[in-house]
């Protein structure tokens, strides 16, 4: 889980091989290392960071994470696709203006949140710019031999990204662009909802409201069928009897005990003591500071763990995750 200076997760330059435009304001880049050696493997739902502060002076922390979309075989690039977002906080616009084909970016990864799990039938909805990792996903479906379709819902034909290479899969592709036949419709591809199919899976990746939609469709489904991938941090359920206040955390690998106040993370409050772990979003949504948790049981207010996984109290997201209770050991 989360990895310590000693433990450091794969992190190395690489150099932007080719742009190219995907969609309307979304940018495809094809990463390699310089020196043409070959690149951690990973598997369908994985992500990388960039780290792209580095290359722009040292002027804040702007690490972003973009979901890997080429073949998993290929170990000799990784492939991302970048929406231009004119509202977002500068990492759309720094990969779009400065990242140009030559250009040396750090990447950190890869790591997997959101992997794909056998089945003999899968359902994939996907939204906007979410088509990202469920890309791959229905290229290992088609390749396992397993029945699967995807429903893809975007604002025009213009802005939906891999038209082309979704085209060969004929029937397997809804493609529901807003303007020509308005939202998807989730009540017919994830009907009927009380009697699912044996061994079928949903994977979901896309904006919010998406998100939600498809959680009301599956909420009779069995535990476990549906999968969601989140750009922003889920709205956080009533938490009757999570700790408001202060609480200790023994990190168990340093030694210490330390009081986290209630105005402040563990991340912040270990971060305080100089220990050194990796974190990205601080929203809850990468996963990059997951934590394994020893003893205790955490007041989960993530975006990554799925209900099941929370409830296992096995690991936490230190940078918004709490303490249900008054004390947690965590193996840092």
């Amino acid at each position: 889980m989360n990895r310590t200076a000693h433990e450091r997760e794969h992190e190395s330059e690489l150099v932007v091989a080719r742009r190219t435009a995907e969609a309307s304001d979304v940018l495809g880049l094809t990463l390699r290392h310089p020196a043409g050696r070959e690149l951690p493997a990973w598997e369908p739902g994985a992500h990388i960071d960039l780290l792209l502060d580095d290359a722009g002076g040292g002027a804040g922390r702007l690490i972003r994470q973009y979901s890997l979309c080429g073949d998993p075989a290929d170990r000799s690039a990784w492939q991302i696709a970048v929406l231009r977002e004119p509202d977002g906080r500068g990492g759309s616009a720094y990969v779009h203006d400065k990242l140009a084909e030559g250009a040396c970016v750090r990447a950190r990864g890869p790591r997997n949140h959101f992997a794909l799990r056998p089945a003999a039938r899968y359902l994939f909805v996907a939204g906007g710019i979410g088509i990202t990792p469920i890309l791959p996903m229905t290229a290992a479906a088609e390749a396992a031999g397993a029945d699967w379709a995807l429903l893809y819902g975007g604002r025009s034909r213009a802005s939906m990204a891999f038209l082309e290479r979704l085209a060969a899969h004929g029937g397997n592709v809804q493609v529901a662009p807003q303007d020509e036949t308005g939202l998807p419709d989730l009540d017919s591809f994830l009907a009927p909802a009380a009697a699912p199919a044996p061994g079928t899976l949903v994977y979901c990746c896309g904006p919010a409201p998406l998100l939600d939609a498809a959680g009301e469709r599956c909420r009779e489904w069995p535990p476990g069928t549906l999968h969601t991938e989140r750009f922003t941090p889920q709205e956080p359920e009533p938490r009757a009897a999570a700790s408001p206040g202060a609480f200790e955390v023994e990190l168990r690998q340093s030694g210490l005990t330390l009081t986290v106040p209630p105005d402040r993370s563990v991340l912040q409050t270990v971060q305080d003591a100089g220990i050194p772990v990796l974190y990205s979003c601080t929203e809850g949504t990468c996963g990059t500071c997951e934590t394994d948790i020893l003893k205790g049981e955490a007041d989960h207010r993530d975006s990554v763990l799925t209900k099941e996984e929370q409830e296992a109290h096995a690991t936490m997201m230190i940078c918004v995750s709490r303490c249900r209770g008054r004390r947690l050991v965590l193996d840092l």
